[in-house]
């Protein structure tokens, strides 16, 4: 009898597997749904997994919930906090974080519409934005400050104002996938093909870079 056993995506034999789709088939259902339209019931067959084990590894849909924000946010906030921690100078750094958190987004088109959500269902409650809001945000903008900082007294960049900037800056980034549909109506190409998404890619850095580095700094 042989030892070696097979098992199925829909057993708890292959937990990481397992897991990782019931998330990302979780993903697409919140944002899609909302999570008062969201049905588990879609998410495990969208993951291919039988229910018992959606609530084997997820004890109800909030925490399904709260394992998609922790994904969604905390994933950002890693390949921001990557890119910002190279040891290079300020304009390179702030280069790197540009094109990570733009490729991240690009890689993951349907976080947006979470991270939107969330900031909608948790405006209606105080603890839980504050929560959000030192977990992930608080940390990213305070290295963006410091970046920000360190530019300026290198002379790499203009002073800023970074309750100002950083949001500019994000919202160039983000802002373009939260509006792709429109953008497909409009200008009738696919705003996530490989050329446009290169072209965005290219612009974005150029906008930033306009915006902040110093003339001798700007790139050509």
């Amino acid at each position: 009898m042989s030892l070696t056993h097979t098992h199925r995506l829909g057993t708890r034999g292959q937990p990481e597997r397992s897991r990782a789709s019931i998330l990302k088939a979780a993903v697409r259902e919140f944002a899609q749904e909302g999570v008062a339209g969201a049905r588990t019931e879609a998410i495990a067959r969208k993951a291919g997994v039988n229910k018992a084990l959606l609530y084997y590894y997820f004890k109800d849909k909030e925490a399904l919930y709260q394992a998609v924000l922790d994904q969604v946010f905390g994933g950002v906030r890693s390949a921001i906090h990557a890119a910002i921690a190279q040891e290079l100078r300020p304009r390179e750094r702030l280069t790197a974080y540009v094109l990570a958190h733009f490729d991240y987004i690009a890689s993951n088109p349907l976080y947006p519409r979470i991270v939107h959500a969330e900031f909608l269902r948790a405006g209606r409650d105080p603890s839980r934005l504050k929560q959000v809001v030192q977990q992930y945000f608080r940390p990213v903008f305070l290295e963006l400050s410091t970046l920000l900082e360190a530019g300026a007294e290198r002379g790499e960049f203009r002073r800023v104002n970074p309750m100002h900037f950083i949001p500019s800056m994000v919202s160039v980034i983000v802002f373009y996938f939260t509006t792709a549909p429109i953008m497909k109506l409009v200008t009738g190409s696919d705003p996530f093909s490989p050329e446009v998404l290169t072209e965005r890619r290219r612009a974005v850095l150029d906008f930033i870079s306009a915006a902040l580095f110093t003339r001798e700094e700007q790139f050509r």
